[in-house]
């Protein structure tokens, strides 16, 4: 079995519960994109005069890529592609009179009281508990169902 298939068997260990499932698949992606938002207020300077896309958030975005790409060459791909989208809202809600990180915030912790809400239905603790990397495989444990239902490999 792949290294890949067994984090998913492991991570959908936790994921059983219909509810559960549901949350993670609205909540999931905006935590993602809040994640993304708040390392993009963090203050980095800028690299290319009147580029701002170089920042912290581009660092994280790189660590993770890195990762899928050991795991899954299409699954990194469309994730890359999905966060492009993601970043397109970060910009769209930076260039707003809300200030981008209490945006972030907000939906960041608001999105993880509906996770802890889940697992609380669900009967188990969330995976990252035992290990942090399962906070990299939530979003492409989600996309992976997607991958199945078109009958892609990933």
């Amino acid at each position: 079995m792949r290294e890949i298939d067994k984090l998913f068997e492991k991570y959908g260990e936790s994921h059983q519960n219909k509810f559960n499932k549901i949350i993670h698949w609205i909540f999931v992606p905006l935590i993602v994109l809040s994640l993304l938002g708040l390392c993009w207020s963090i203050p980095f300077p800028e690299i290319i005069p009147g580029f701002p896309y170089i920042n912290v958030a581009t660092f994280v975005v790189i660590f993770a890529f890195i990762y899928y790409i050991r795991l899954s060459i299409p699954l990194a791909i469309v994730m890359l592609f999905l966060i492009g989208g993601g970043v397109y809202l970060i910009e769209l809600v930076y260039q707003s009179e809300y200030p981008l990180w209490l945006v972030s915030l907000g939906v960041f912790v608001v999105s993880w009281v509906f996770q802890f809400v889940g697992h609380e239905i669900e009967g188990k603790k969330p995976s990252f508990i035992d290990d942090l990397k399962f906070l990299l495989i939530g979003p492409i444990w989600l996309l992976h169902f997607v991958f199945k239902k078109l009958g892609l490999k990933y």
